[in-house]
């Protein structure tokens, strides 16, 4: 189907007519759409709740890996995202979490092992 069509179906509708890829996965799928959203310079495509759905799955995730490997394991690769995507990014956890500064300090200088 015609990208034009489609997306006037998916307004009509409010479905895509598009399939899902075989074993690409909602992961995968969540990325593309994001990606897509970000270069059209729509990032509000994104439902709030897809978004906490992916991003609350994704801390648990980090977070256990941490906890059992150390600090070793990496958020993410070096220079895809900028420090300004960093710090929004972690405000907003920390603000989410009830946190301050005071609690984030001891938890940056905390030794790897000490829960």
């Amino acid at each position: 189907m015609p990208e034009a069509l489609r997306r006037k179906a998916v307004k009509r509708t409010g479905k895509s007519s598009r399939k899902p890829s075989r074993g690409r996965g909602e992961a995968a799928d969540f990325c593309t759409a994001a990606r897509d959203a970000l270069k059209r310079g729509e990032p509000d495509a994104i439902s709030d709740a897809r978004l906490q759905q992916v991003l609350t799955a994704a801390v648990k995730v980090y977070a256990a890996k941490v906890e059992r490997r150390g600090h070793d394991v990496a958020p993410f690769p070096r220079g895809i995202v900028t420090a300004t995507e960093t710090v929004v990014t972690a405000c907003g956890l920390i603000r989410a979490a009830d946190l301050n500064m005071f609690d984030v300090a001891i938890w940056f200088h905390r030794p790897p092992g000490i829960e």
